[in-house]
């Protein structure tokens, strides 16, 4: 099992990027739907549709939300935490993904990139949304 860590600059308010990791339906139009989900402590969430799913473990609401997250055929599941700081000009999320299954960790890898969190930071930062 393997570890990443990544962290992202968001240029937007801190309560928008707590929304758009935990509102389902902003999560939709950045991309990750369709999305079940939600900020509450517990609350079982699924993402495209159910392909990625699993469970609320420790809310802070706009500072941390560390999640059970399982795909495929997963026996137990991976550890994701999103840590976010606001500083001056924009947001940090720090992504931590921990017991991530050995043969897709270079997918795993690459889909956080390519499929969450840019597309979430592109949406946020886009002149679409009203921040």
């Amino acid at each position: 099992m393997k570890s990443l860590r990544q962290t992202y600059k968001v240029k937007a308010p801190i309560d928008k990027v707590w929304e758009a990791l935990t509102n389902s339906q902003i999560i939709e139009k950045w991309g990750a739907g369709p999305a079940i989900m939600n900020e509450d402590e517990g609350f079982v969430f699924s993402l495209w549709g159910g392909s990625i799913w699993g469970k609320n473990k420790k809310v802070i609401k706009n500072k941390l939300l560390i999640q059970d997250w399982y795909s495929g055929k997963w026996n137990e599941p991976s550890k994701v935490i999103f840590e976010l700081t606001d500083k001056a000009r924009y947001t940090e999320i720090i992504l931590t993904q921990s017991n991530i299954p050995n043969k897709e960790f270079a997918k795993i890898k690459s889909g956080w990139r390519d499929y969450y969190l840019e597309p979430l930071k592109i949406y946020l930062e886009s002149d679409s949304i009203s921040l």
